[in-house]
């Protein structure tokens, strides 16, 4: 039941993995999935955010708080299985120059199984490039294999 929600099912050794907050990085990371002939998962917060969660202007909103905490690690709704995948391209909003820290639950809820998959990173942003946040990926999880990862334009 849960993987009928969440995954749509290509006969694909890819996976394209995404968190978004907005519906941006959901687009995107869409068409990355029909050009590569990948399945699509998104990767949901227990706890959907709200236009007030992404102020990044208050220092009280929980965007805010949560990427101020190294370690935080927001709630995610499990329901994936990425063993049957080689590649999986990991796609994301940049907050505050790297990755959400819903990246770092879903990478730590996985890691063991990660290990030996090729990671590929792909961001959405308004401003910010996605090298700071391949560098704390490769930083934070150096046992993963990561390529070089994209920015991908609206």
């Amino acid at each position: 039941m849960c993987a009928a929600m969440c995954m749509t099912s290509v006969n694909a050794k890819s996976l394209v993995a995404y968190f978004s907050a907005t519906g941006t990085t959901k687009a995107a990371a869409a068409r990355l999935a029909k050009q590569q002939g990948a399945s699509l998962w998104e990767i949901e917060p227990a706890e959907k955010y709200t236009a007030a969660d992404l102020d990044w202007r208050n220092s009280q909103s929980r965007s805010s708080v949560e990427m101020n905490d190294p370690e935080a690690r927001p709630s995610i709704k499990q329901c994936t299985n990425i063993m049957p995948y080689d590649t999986i391209y990991v796609g994301f909003p940049i907050w505050w120059g790297i990755c959400p820290r819903i990246i770092d639950s879903w990478l730590d809820n996985n890691l063991p199984q990660l290990e030996g998959k090729t990671l590929i990173p792909f961001a959405t942003s308004g401003g910010s490039g996605v090298e700071q946040a391949e560098a704390y990926l490769r930083k934070n999880y150096p046992t993963l294999t990561w390529k070089k990862g994209k920015l991908m334009k609206n």
